[in-house]
């Protein structure tokens, strides 16, 4: 399965298809000219798939110069993004080479941003291993690192030039990253695909047991969705690229708590985040109250936990809302929520006082 992103000059594939990790040479050929091909990886991901894509491509002619990380989203730092630039720059990469992102989001976002740093710019592939990764992070051209202040604070906007989707390598996926990145899922339904939503209510215990026919509807539904958003609003200057935050700005500041460490994996910060917009939507009068509760419903039938005191993470409100203020997407001292009006319904709303929320905070903190 193939789709397409078009963005003139910048557009891409991305091709989706079981065991395209051991076959992708006659993909990558055309983007290494001299043979050879950088690839950026973490230990983990490194143990489980690189021997296996490794292989395929040398039987294409495709020699890889590997740079192995420590796994996890400490990794996402200046020192890391320099430690990466250094070594590509001794392998010698060139502006008309391409960089492979082999991993998660978190290699995907970093060797995103060192490509698009490095020679002022040179090409870079997603090769994504986590659902979360195939569903949203790969595409769209947005890497970043975080800052001390805050979740991706430091990117650029930078396409890649080829996403490979191989949906096999979700099962060597431990469950709770898994369940992790099935949040980027049914965020597509509740932006703007009520039907969608509908299918994952009916099919979020197959696809999170492991059925490859419901991750592979699940991946091309997410990737057709997200190449249509990053079509119509690129670099989110209006509103269409932004409701792809639902869920993200409540979710980053309980990261940010959580000092950006397993302690709250992204996915599950969405989640969190996701209930709370809809019950900050319900609270302001423009959600239904049985959306809201459809909402909550599914996200705890999937394992996901929806309370800050369960999760360790009930810090005082306002700490949650100076985490909020470090938001990329601050503007005159307001910043944008995505709200809903009902499932598949979500809006920007601008005129959201940070008061308020953080009023709205010390009651879920509360208990």
């Amino acid at each position: 399965m193939i789709v397409e992103v078009p963005l003139g000059q910048r557009a891409y594939s991305i091709h989706i298809a079981p065991g395209l990790l051991g076959n992708a040479a006659p993909l990558l050929g055309p983007l290494a000219p001299r043979g050879r091909l950088a690839l950026v990886t973490d230990s983990n991901v490194a143990a489980l798939h690189l021997p296996a894509f490794a292989a395929g491509l040398a039987a294409g002619g495709i020699a890889v110069d590997e740079i192995v990380l420590p796994p996890g989203e400490a990794t996402k730092d200046w020192a890391t993004l320099a430690h990466v630039t250094e070594r590509l720059l001794q392998l010698g990469v060139e502006r008309g080479d391409a960089v492979v992102a082999l991993g998660g989001g978190v290699i995907g976002d970093l060797t995103g941003f060192a490509a698009s740093i490095l020679r002022r710019g040179c090409r870079f592939v997603q090769v994504p291993t986590t659902l979360l990764a195939q569903v949203d992070s790969s595409v769209g051209g947005k890497t970043a690192i975080n800052a001390a202040a805050g979740k991706n604070l430091v990117g650029a906007f930078h396409q890649p030039a080829l996403v490979l989707i191989d949906p096999q390598v979700l099962q060597t996926l431990p469950p709770r990253e898994l369940r992790a990145g099935y949040a980027e899922v049914v965020k597509y339904g509740l932006i703007g695909d009520p039907a969608f939503f509908a299918w994952c209510e009916q099919n979020a215990a197959a696809l999170l047991g492991g059925d490859a026919a419901a991750q592979a509807q699940a991946i091309a539904v997410s990737c057709r969705a997200k190449a249509a958003v990053v079509a119509a609003d690129e670099r989110e200057t209006g509103d269409v690229r932004a409701l792809l935050n639902l869920g993200h700005t409540f979710g980053h500041a309980f990261e940010a708590e959580a000092g950006f460490s397993d302690r709250l994996l992204h996915g599950e910060g969405v989640a969190l985040g996701m209930a709370l917009a809809f019950d900050l939507s319900a609270k302001r009068g423009q959600c239904p109250a049985g959306d809201t509760a459809r909402v909550r419903a599914h996200l705890l039938a999937c394992g996901f936990t929806l309370s800050p005191q369960a999760l360790g993470l009930a810090a005082p409100a306002h700490t949650l809302v100076h985490h909020m203020r470090q938001d990329k997407k601050m503007k005159a001292g307001m910043l944008p929520f995505i709200l809903a009006r009902g499932i598949g319904q979500a809006f920007v709303a601008r005129d959201v006082p940070l008061a308020d929320v953080e009023e709205f905070l010390a009651g879920v903190v509360a208990g």
